[in-house]
């Protein structure tokens, strides 16, 4: 789970530098929002519970990680695709934000669940 939870991670890293760019060569920052939270949640929150899911693997193996990995990267794009229409002044995806949003929030706290029962010494 560790190991996937960083090559996954480094995919998001890459979907936010190239949108960085792109921002940049545009001068149009509208995407910020977007670019912040994939560096965030995709790049920094899922390589951080990579490292942690291989340096305590028992926490790694449980029906909790699989459900953090599901949940985090089903959200995390639903939220991201939202929130690029919301941006740009389309509220009717303001739901599939919410949603996704959601679904990295529960994501969040079931891998905190799992770290505080199975990350021991």
């Amino acid at each position: 789970m560790g190991v996937r939870l960083i090559k996954i991670s480094a995919i998001y890293f890459a979907i936010g530098v190239c949108l960085g760019l792109y921002m940049s060569i545009s001068h149009s920052f509208t995407l910020t929002p977007v670019h912040v939270h994939i560096n965030l949640l995709g790049w920094t929150a899922l390589t951080l519970a990579g490292i942690i899911y291989h340096l305590f693997p028992q926490a790694a193996v449980t029906k909790l990680a699989k459900t953090h990995f599901w949940l985090h990267n089903i959200g995390l794009p639903l939220m991201m695709i939202g929130l690029i229409f919301v941006v740009y002044g389309n509220h009717a995806f303001i739901p599939v934000t919410a949603i996704g949003g959601t679904l990295v929030v529960i994501a969040v706290i079931i891998f905190t669940m799992n770290v505080l029962q199975h990350v021991k010494e």
